[in-house]
């Protein structure tokens, strides 16, 4: 049982499970289903940037089933680019949207002008991901529902590299500590655990987010086994034994509930960006635009009782503590911990099994834009009520994987 306090935190275990089980989660699956936040679009043909790998999982469980275009609504096919209402104000971005509405003879006359993109695009400096071109031939559809994060088979040598790799570049940790590429469930991380308890706070969050990742894919992988695959049918649910292999804290030596309060603490920082990005998404000018007027506006409507909920919550992680000493040094830290996660992101594109990838991907997004709320704050508060918001813009897809991630 993991309960109490977690570190670095004034937060427990009992007060997250009662607020997120009973208040918010039924809330946000309801979201999560919606047309809006259930098709992301994703380049999982992009070759890896580090090593050679020609490793791809052969196991039908790894394929993903991208959508045929009809099926993705109008709004959100057009919707790729950045939109607003209000930008209908601007003669230069009106030109901009004809030109790019152009390219798709096949949406409507109203779904051209619904959906507008920004004269200006995202500040590259403030981004902690990789981003996808979303333009790219390559980058297709996914029903996120009908590709369902699970066990897939894909294990081994080449899952341990990609671990592996997020760890040993990732962390800051000392040069002359080398994480050896084991299969170990236990030791091979214990190091690193002595370390983490005596970097500065920020060192410690970094890690605890990448491990708090590690553990939520972990579950869900334990939670959705194949159990059974005969010619007949297959049969995916909980399995326990799984789950303790890498949880159980007499089989991790110790090792398993430190992982799954690191879940908690990655649910804390996705659950304060929540709460911080509220007026961005509170303005009368943002739509989740699909083109199904009724639908957008019971979305939006649930959207904002989601991050008011998130906003009551009473034992929110105080991020002020992050980068508060010197300034220099903290400038010089911040940027260090964006690359670093930039650096993960990158990493997504060598794993071997595309639903491992496409969900790897999609939950590195949904923490990078986590980070870059937390990190824009300033930027957030001057969010003028209607007019555009040139200081602070998310992306669709940054939208669809912050939620989808914190649903995960």
């Amino acid at each position: 049982q993991v309960t109490g306090y977690l570190d670095d935190c004034t937060c427990d275990v009992e007060t997250i499970d009662a607020f997120n089980n009973y208040k918010l989660f039924p809330r946000l699956n309801e979201l999560l289903e919606s047309d809006y936040f259930r098709y992301y679009k994703v380049n999982l043909q992009k070759p890896c940037p580090f090593w050679e790998d020609s490793s791809h999982c052969g196991m039908r469980d790894c394929a993903v089933q991208p959508c045929p275009s009809d099926e993705v609504p109008d709004g959100i096919r057009a919707g790729s680019y950045k939109y607003s209402e209000e930008a209908n104000n601007l003669a230069e971005e009106c030109e901009e949207a004809k030109r790019l509405g152009a390219v798709d003879d096949s949406l409507s006359k109203e779904t051209r002008q619904a959906v507008l993109q920004w004269a200006q695009h995202d500040d590259s400096s403030d981004s902690f991901c990789e981003a996808d071109d979303i333009h790219s031939p390559d980058a297709e559809y996914v029903d996120l529902l009908l590709n369902p994060e699970r066990y897939t088979g894909y294990k081994g040598p080449d899952a341990w590299k990609i671990w592996n790799s997020i760890y040993e570049e990732n962390c800051f940790k000392p040069q002359n500590v080398k994480r050896p590429l084991a299969s170990g469930r236990g030791e091979s991380f214990m190091y690193l655990t002595k370390w983490v308890s005596r970097v500065c706070v920020e060192k410690r969050a970094f890690y605890r987010l990448i491990s708090g990742l590690h553990a939520s894919i972990n579950i869900h992988l334990s939670a959705r086994y194949l159990l059974q695959d005969s010619w007949s049918e297959k049969k995916w649910g909980p399995n326990v034994t799984e789950f303790q292999q890498r949880f159980d804290e007499v089989l991790t030596s110790g090792e398993g509930p430190r992982r799954l309060k690191n879940l908690y603490f990655l649910y804390l920082i996705e659950l304060r960006a929540l709460s911080k990005v509220l007026p961005f998404f509170e303005r009368p000018g943002f739509q989740l635009y699909t083109g199904n007027k009724s639908q957008d506006a019971e979305m939006k409507h649930l959207l904002l009782e989601i991050l008011h909920l998130a906003k009551s919550f009473p034992l929110h992680f105080n991020e002020n503590s992050f980068f508060a000493g010197n300034k220099k040094e903290a400038a010089k830290l911040k940027e260090e911990f964006r690359l670093h996660f930039k650096n993960i992101s990158k990493i997504m594109d060598c794993v071997g099994c595309f639903k491992c990838r496409l969900w790897g991907k999609l939950q590195t997004q949904g923490l990078g834009t986590a980070l870059k709320i937390l990190f824009s704050e300033n930027l957030i508060e001057k969010i003028p009520e209607s007019g555009p918001s040139y200081g602070f813009q998310l992306t669709r897809q940054e939208i669809v994987a912050l939620f989808n991630a914190f649903g995960r």
